[in-house]
């Protein structure tokens, strides 16, 4: 039996944004705290990617979609977002009530507070200050369903009938659209205009939760949505955004020559 410490205590309901990388148990939505909105998602040979800007902080919400409890275990570049440990299914993560949703601020510190979230330079990450810089760039959410009580009502999101692991074997986890796709997927390493994004270890906020036990209906998640991020310079260079087009000059532009103003 696997179990979760940490649960949402302050829970946020019907919170979806308008750029969400949804997926069927969780939609996952990535705000830009200093601009007060939630930023517009792009999609790139089956993966989400966001722009960051340097130095402001963020937050990423988690949307419950179902009609159960589910645990969101975070991940931002590769470390978990409650434990601080290198980034696992089998870790601690929130519990998020039915059609509920919650704002992970940052790296945890205790259960009244976390570090910020922002987007910095990727050498001073926390991840890479702590070690681990070879997944700095990415934010991840597994998601887990409460193991039923025995007579309980199904509340899966999924018709009835359906296969809610999509055809998978016993054991192996049902991944975002995004995530299936990666493996298949060319290796975005484009030239790069500028320094390559990560997150920083920022100033103490409030973000209260309490502990809780959660007993997981499966081994492994049910759903991973993944969202990279970068600068607007370095996603261009990708080829993730279409760069805009610049008008050049013409040299003929007339007919005849004007009177200066």
């Amino acid at each position: 039996m696997k179990l979760s410490m940490i649960a949402a205590g302050a829970l946020l309901c019907g919170l979806a944004g308008p750029a969400a990388a949804a997926g069927n148990l969780a939609d996952v939505t990535v705000h830009d705290r200093a601009d007060g909105r939630a930023l517009p998602v792009y999609r790139h040979h089956g993966r989400y990617y966001v722009v960051g800007a340097p130095g402001n902080e963020y937050r990423v919400r988690v949307r419950n979609r179902t009609g159960g409890d589910i645990l969101a275990v975070v991940s931002v570049d590769g470390v978990n977002a409650v434990s601080g440990e290198t980034a696992n299914w089998d870790q601690a993560g929130y519990v998020l009530g039915p059609r509920q949703g919650f704002d992970v601020k940052g790296w945890r510190k205790s259960l009244e507070r976390v570090a910020a979230f922002y987007f910095t330079d990727h050498r001073n990450s926390y991840a890479a200050r702590t070690g681990r810089p070879d997944n700095v760039g990415v934010i991840g959410v597994a998601v887990f369903r409460r193991k039923a009580e025995p007579g309980a009502r199904d509340d899966s999101p999924y018709p009835a009938g359906a296969d809610a692991m999509s055809g998978a074997g016993t054991g192996a986890a049902r991944s975002a659209e995004s995530v299936a796709s990666a493996r298949d997927a060319p290796s975005p390493r484009a030239p790069r205009k500028s320094s390559s994004l990560g997150t920083g270890h920022g100033r103490s906020v409030s973000s209260s939760v309490t502990a809780t036990e959660f007993e997981r209906a499966t081994d492994y998640p049910e759903e991973v949505v993944a969202i990279h991020y970068d600068t607007r310079a370095n996603l261009v260079a990708m080829g993730v955004i279409r760069a805009p087009r610049v008008a050049l000059p013409s040299p003929f532009p007339g007919q005849f020559v004007p009177d200066p103003r």
